[in-house]
């Protein structure tokens, strides 16, 4: 019974993520997302666009797994806006010491195994991951241009900014980072984003 505690445990732990907000408005501009709303659509957008890595073989369920597990650490350090210099600049050692905390809940093999995921979505080596972190990029900014740039706007984002902070999507996305580059040409055309 020990190892079934750990893992409800685990499970009422991850409730958490639901309420962790996010910068990211919903597609409707109703209000803000969370994380755990953000890790599932990004887990469904695999499932949609895993044609479009470039990779010849892929391990979607990987991809999916990875997905799922990489924001569990914003239970503890919380969503870092990544426009946000001074907050990006402790995230990893924030994110480190809460997946310690958080992986580390569940029974040992299983602890590793989500470590691992997280570990390799960070690394950013694999095809899986370099996919998985092209998703990952792709949603808040499908999701800012559909609410018509909201959070954009609130934060006085520019274009430059979206491209120096999402461009690793080519490495795992190439076709989903052309179309990507494509919008935020028109969300500065529609002045949803700074020039």
């Amino acid at each position: 019974m020990e190892r079934l505690s750990q893992q409800i445990n685990f499970i009422r732990e991850l409730d958490k993520l639901k309420q962790v907000q996010r910068q990211t408005w919903l597609m409707d501009g109703c209000r803000q997302e969370n994380s755990a709303e953000h890790s599932w659509h990004i887990a469904v957008m695999a499932l949609v666009l895993a044609e479009y890595a470039p990779a010849r073989t892929l391990n979607l369920a990987r991809v999916v797994q990875m997905l799922l597990v990489h924001d569990i650490v914003e239970i503890d350090a919380g969503d870092t806006f990544c426009y946000d210099n001074a907050a990006v600049a402790h995230q990893t050692a924030d994110e480190e010491r809460a997946a310690e905390r958080l992986f580390g809940l569940l029974p040992e093999d299983q602890a590793e195994y989500f470590r691992s995921l997280w570990d390799e979505f960070e690394k950013r080596e694999t095809s899986e991951a370099l996919l998985a972190n092209a998703l990952d990029r792709m949603q808040p900014i499908l999701n800012n241009y559909d609410s018509g740039g909201k959070s954009w706007q609130v934060h006085g984002i520019a274009k430059d900014q979206v491209r120096q902070r999402n461009r690793i999507m080519g490495d795992g996305a190439p076709e989903l980072w052309a179309f990507i580059e494509d919008l935020l040409k028109q969300a500065v055309e529609k002045g949803m984003l700074k020039a």
